[in-house]
């Protein structure tokens, strides 16, 4: 059983930055593949950036260039770090983990391929 803590959102301005972190629990961090998703009112939850057991990253075409997700798994966290932020950014982040305990490598996309989910936080952009 994995727990994951998101921190770190909040109301900033257009063209502002965030970095959010997400804490796991577990001895084994470094074995899941990780994700982050936002819900914005009335949408459904979507891919920001992921991130497999190996590091590999990958990111939704609305965040390419701005977003940036990475982990430190001595702390067992990862990060995402949005810069250039937007109207449109604003969203609950929700952080997720997957087991991976062979290292496939594989960056999983859609939120059903997630075992674990943290409770989210909110990022408003607005001015």
């Amino acid at each position: 059983q994995v727990q994951l803590v998101e921190s770190g959102g909040g109301l900033v301005q257009p063209g502002g930055s965030l970095r959010l972190s997400c804490a796991a629990s577990g001895r084994t961090f470094s074995s899941y593949a990780m994700g982050w998703f936002r819900q914005a009112p009335g949408k459904e939850r979507e891919l920001v950036a992921a991130l497999s057991s190996g590091g590999s990253p990958n990111y939704a075409d609305s965040v390419k260039g701005r977003f940036g997700i990475s982990r430190d798994n001595a702390k067992n966290t990862v990060y995402l770090q949005m810069n250039s932020l937007k109207p449109e950014d604003t969203a609950v982040y929700y952080c997720a983990a997957r087991s991976d305990p062979f290292y496939s490598g594989t960056v999983y996309r859609r939120p059903s391929e997630y075992q674990y989910w943290g409770q989210g936080t909110q990022v408003t952009v607005s001015s």
